[in-house]
């Protein structure tokens, strides 16, 4: 068989997906370490390998990602029978065809620097680890999800010094902005791989999906390195207390095929991909097709007027059945928060009745939604329903964010149940769940009855009606109207058919729903929401309406008219609009209120 690196010189290497998200897919095991089926359930792996071979993977990961004793909770006897057996199930999965083998390495979880384990310690397991991968005659290494190259040096170089030819691969698992979960920037990394001789490529896996991925490394001087990336499919939610990544598989394969296109030699994906995504993938790579742009048309300009009255308590106009205006601002990731209020005041001056704010989406650290709302209400004078979900505190903490907004006269609360941290950063960062929304209601509920007794907090629940199975998530409403919820902010809608089950939702009469709209800003903005966002669903009528290629003023001016589009279309069927405001865009937003007539 010819080796990695003689491939690598005239081919791009294709390698499998997932392989926890997509174990727990096909099984149903949402909340069980994979590794342990090496030995519970081989066929399963070994079923999982095979599949992404015949999609057109030419690398398949052992499964041995978290075969640690740390990670595991396992003696080192019962780690090395994992290894042993994950190395197994890939050679007997690839016996006779062309395919690598890479063992899978991932960082041993920050839990060992709670369990007062010294750093000795950890080096000592990694070269544990990799002597029993070298035992097995494995010849090509995979470090993948780091978060920083702290270790690497020295395990790099204790492998190299036992068997020179070893290749070895590490990847890192970045965030949007292109820092590690630690704030280490993608730029530093990379130089810091570049200067170890002992590291044959280097890359990025899981994190983020294909979109931002591409972003970041549109800013790292490649050159002639060896390159790997696997991102994520997208961003998920939690769907029945399952992480569940959107399905995504042609879009996944379109960005990974404009990676490709950077110079990139080794390409596969992370949390959420499946063997969809890599025989699309494989396939769109290997022809060289190309991607073409829909050219789009305008929508006729329907500019109207927007009248509406001077903003009134948002809780009193949802009462009395008054057309309200809702903005979302997203607060950011420092402490500046100007261009915040500078966007509240605009809101302000445009009647707007209330101000949302998102309580760090997407599991990614920002201003504390309570307590910047509690500002925006003091210094700007408008109403503000702060979002609280459930990640990131225990039932203490909750109940003392929400009697801190209480006394800074905040009376409106979203409960959500949150978007769950990253596959990637689960070592290090450690979701709580103590409550989810339904029970985040009820504690708003009994502390209305016990403790607010004198100024209820009036509360609200999200609404996705975007998803295959619409008729669940109107169950889940009306059990959120019992648990205390009198108004309902949508999901972004764009779809003719979701806007149809509008007038058919049975709402009491003190329960409200307003409808979310969320302006594209261009075609690759439109392509991203739908393909990585879980939630969003945008036809495929109105993403062709952009070109790709389009003026950015020409497209803002196209997002604006479709939202009025559809605000028109929604306007009879709710009692509200939620505008999601785009890359603090707040002006786009002002524009479509002035088109809307209500």
């Amino acid at each position: 068989m010819v080796m990695i690196r003689e491939y690598l010189l005239n081919n791009i290497l294709i390698t499998d997906g997932a392989m926890g998200t997509y174990y727990a897919q096909i099984t149903d095991k949402y909340n069980v370490l994979p590794e342990f089926a090496n030995i519970s359930e081989p066929q399963i792996i070994e079923r999982i390998h095979q599949e992404y071979i015949a999609a057109g993977a030419k690398l398949i990961k052992t499964n041995t990602f978290s075969a640690n004793r740390y990670a595991l909770n396992s003696s080192q006897s019962d780690v090395k029978k994992i290894i042993v057996a994950g190395v197994n199930i890939a050679n007997k999965a690839t016996a006779n065809k062309e395919i690598f083998v890479a063992a899978s390495i991932g960082p041993i979880p920050e839990m060992a620097d709670k369990m007062q384990v010294d750093q000795v310690a950890i080096i000592d397991e990694y070269k544990f680890i990799v002597d029993i991968f070298l035992e097995q005659g494995v010849k090509i290494f995979n470090f993948e999800t780091f978060s920083d190259a702290m270790n690497l040096a020295e395990i790099t170089t204790y492998i190299k010094k036992k068997d020179s030819s070893v290749f070895i691969l590490t990847q890192f698992a970045t965030t949007p902005e292109g820092f590690t979960r630690k704030g280490i920037s993608n730029e530093y990394l990379v130089a810091e791989m570049k200067k170890n001789k002992n590291i044959d490529a280097y890359g990025f896996n899981c994190g983020i999906g294909p979109t931002h991925l591409y972003n970041s490394l549109q800013k790292i001087s490649i050159g002639n390195d060896i390159v790997a990336v696997a991102p994520n499919a997208g961003y998920p939610e939690i769907i029945h207390e399952r992480t569940v990544f959107i399905q995504n598989p042609t879009y996944f394969a379109e960005k990974m095929k404009e990676i490709s296109g950077l110079g990139v030699k080794i390409l596969g994906g992370c949390c959420g991909t499946t063997p969809s995504h890599i025989e699309k993938m494989s396939l769109l790579i290997r022809t060289s097709s190309e991607i073409c742009a829909t050219q789009t048309r305008l929508v006729e300009d329907s500019r109207v007027s927007l009248e509406i009255n001077s903003p009134k308590d948002f809780s009193e106009k949802v009462k009395n059945n008054q057309f309200v205006i809702a903005v979302e601002l997203d607060p950011p990731f420092n402490a500046d928060v100007e261009l915040m209020i500078e966007n509240a005041r605009i809101c302000k001056e445009s009647r707007v009745d209330v101000i949302t704010i998102a309580d760090s989406p997407m599991g990614r650290a920002r201003v504390d939604s309570i307590m910047i709302a509690a500002k925006i209400k003091r210094e700007v004078g408008i109403e503000v329903v702060p979002h609280v979900c459930c990640r990131d505190k225990n039932v203490n903490a909750i109940k003392s964010a929400l009697l801190a907004g209480y006394a800074e006269n905040i009376r409106n609360i979203l409960a959500v149940t949150g978007d769950p941290i990253a596959m990637a950063d689960k070592n290090n960062i450690k979701s709580v769940f103590d409550l989810n929304s339904f029970k985040l209601m009820e504690l708003i509920t009994t502390m209305n009855k016990e403790v607010f007794a004198g100024g209820p907090i009036h509360i609200g629940g999200a609404l996705n009606l975007n998803g295959l199975n619409p008729e669940v998530e109107l169950t889940r409403m009306s059990q959120k109207m019992d648990m205390g919820a009198s108004f309902f902010l949508t999901q972004p809608i764009f779809d003719d058919n979701v806007i149809n089950l509008l007038p058919q939702i049975k709402q009491n009469e003190n329960t409200k729903i307003l409808g979310g709209i969320m302006p594209l800003v261009s075609y690759r903005n439109a392509h991203f929401l739908n393909n990585e966002v879980a939630g969003i669903r945008i036809p495929e009528e109105i993403i062709n309406k952009f070109d790709k290629n389009m003026e950015k003023e020409e497209a803002e001016l196209l997002g604006i008219e479709i939202a009025v589009e559809i605000a028109h279309k929604m306007k009879d069927h709710v009692q509200g609009f939620y505008f999601i405001t785009p890359f603090n865009r707040v002006e786009m937003i002002m524009k479509i209120i002035k088109q809307i007539n209500i």
